[in-house]
């Protein structure tokens, strides 16, 4: 295999690899959300509409095993629980923001 398809294939991995987490349902949405702070799960449901409280729990978790998303437990009274994007997780609110730009104009608005 020459140098440039060897390039390519590892340029292909690393979309691989970022679409088995970004690719599954909801979960740009679930960044996209929390791209404007930290939220209860409660909040979080009601922004993310749609999503019931099983898949939302899953891809939470999904998430924090992917170093995208912390969960805090704040003591109480009352105990809260809130989730906030890592650094790795804001990183990719710009990125998600040009994705919806780039739907916008060639989804959305683009004549078929």
């Amino acid at each position: 295999m020459d140098e440039q398809a060897t390039e390519a294939h590892q340029c292909d991995a690393a979309v691989t690899l970022a679409f088995s987490i970004l690719g599954k349902r909801w979960n740009g949405m679930i960044i996209d959300a929390l791209g404007g702070g930290e939220m209860s799960f409660v909040v979080l449901r009601r922004t993310v509409t749609g999503i019931s409280d099983a898949v939302l729990s899953d891809r939470l978790s999904e998430l924090s095993d992917a170093g995208l998303v912390l969960r805090e437990v704040n003591a109480g009274p009352p105990v809260t629980v809130v989730y906030r994007l890592t650094d790795a997780g804001r990183e990719l609110v710009p990125v998600l923001a040009q994705l919806g730009d780039w739907a916008r104009l060639n989804l959305i608005a683009a004549p078929r």
